[in-house]
């Protein structure tokens, strides 16, 4: 049976299920409800795998990060034998936040602002103004399950979700050999758009839309291009293919970098796009990584902070600009920004219903049925082998009889 407390039932979900061509997107008040979001962020975020940022810019002792978990608030710091470490981002004499949020620092101790509690970078406490003989162990920071992953920091603030390693599954084999670890971020926007997190996402899976609002993508990479790549972990994504005149997605097709290093020819003629549930886009370029992070704010309402990665080498080079792949994914951004706030508006409204998925939005299925199967199990987790349709039908009948 699906937890006592879930949103939705197997009958109003079997849509999701459908086979391709006849699927639907997910019920509206999961794009809407407060009761629904904040479910999500219990069993989505809280019990999930979160990205809460870049674990590379947390390379010496003593660097420290405050960052948004879900429904929780994280102090990710590296420890002085080099191991990255987290915390809840709260002191444990009265509370106040030991860093504000997104702030960072780099200093050989924690240091609550408020009273001046010290604790070591191991979360020990170190000193107490005023208290003589507290027990350092006992009184030290509470720690949040926390792992590095190609250059990324996740945690687990609920601590019981599955290894890391089984979230991400096969993702890893596709973005191994651009070495994102290594990448330096040359370039970053932040967002706040009006539209909730799954939209987002559902935005992002497809190009069906590409000719109507895109032209810019459209002049250098066909939008009905690609293939969609099958998971093996909480994602969906597929391939783009680039037109024979651009060597990377920009305004021109010309790119003003050089290609990253290891990659095959094939590899240097698409894109990948990569969408690891719940927060995580992944753009791999012949020449640069985007990446989108999600941070829900509320059921119509997600910051996004927009991030390109560039070789050190191309970063370190006499009159880099990263302008020329910024200037293009702000520009499509921005068209993205304004059809999903269309759509959170529209989902909104009593004269809507899901239609029929296509042929084209084979990403976006797949992701729903990621989110569906969440609701029926509580839990996030690889989407159905095989064939999705009659696995995800199959669970639903078990779930709901």
């Amino acid at each position: 049976m699906p937890p006592r407390d879930a949103p939705f039932g197997p009958a109003e979900l079997a849509s999701v299920f459908g086979a391709p061509g006849e699927s639907t997107g997910l019920p509206c008040s999961a794009y809407v409800s407060l009761e629904v979001f904040a479910w999500e962020m219990e069993r989505f975020f809280d019990r999930s795998w979160v990205c809460v940022g870049r674990s590379s810019e947390l390379s010496r002792p003593g660097d420290q990060l405050a960052a948004p978990a879900g429904s929780e608030a994280v102090l990710l710091v590296r420890g002085a034998d080099q191991v990255l470490r987290a915390f809840f981002n709260v002191c444990h004499h009265r509370g106040h936040e030991l860093l504000q949020r997104s702030e960072a620092t780099c200093r050989g101790t924690i240091q609550c602002p408020y009273h001046a509690w010290v604790y070591d970078l191991d979360g020990r406490l170190r000193g107490a103004p005023g208290f003589q003989g507290l027990d350092r162990d006992e009184f030290g920071l509470s720690p949040v399950r926390v792992a590095e992953w190609d250059g990324w920091a996740f945690v687990n603030t609920s601590a019981d979700a599955p290894e890391l390693a089984e979230h991400v599954g096969n993702l890893e084999d596709l973005i191994r050999d651009h070495e994102p670890e290594r990448l330096i971020v040359g370039a970053e926007h932040h967002y706040v758009v009006q539209a909730n997190w799954k939209i987002a996402h559902e935005n992002y899976h497809e190009c069906y839309h590409c000719s109507n609002i895109h032209p810019e993508l459209c002049t250098v990479t066909p939008p009905d291009s690609g293939i969609d790549i099958a998971a093996t972990g909480a994602w969906s994504g597929g391939s783009m293919d680039l037109r024979p005149h651009a060597a990377t997605m920009s305004l021109t097709g010309e790119s003003g970098g050089t290609p990253l290093r290891g990659l095959s020819e094939e590899q240097r003629r698409q894109v990948l796009y990569l969408g690891l549930v719940p927060n995580l886009l992944i753009s791999l370029h012949p020449d640069y990584v985007l990446v989108h992070r999600l941070t829900p704010l509320g059921p119509d309402r997600t910051a996004v902070e927009c991030r390109w990665l560039f070789s050190p080498e191309d970063a370190a080079s006499d009159g880099f600009d990263p302008s020329y792949a910024v200037d293009f994914w702000h520009t499509t951004n921005q068209q993205d920004w304004n059809a999903i706030e269309s759509v959170q508006r529209g989902v909104g409204s009593r004269g809507y219903r899901p239609g029929p998925l296509s042929l084209r939005e084979g990403c976006v299925r797949a992701f729903d049925i990621i989110v569906a199967q969440g609701y029926l199990t509580g839990r996030l987790a690889a989407p159905p082998a095989d064939d999705t349709a009659a696995a995800g039908l199959e669970l639903s009948r078990a779930l709901g009889s």
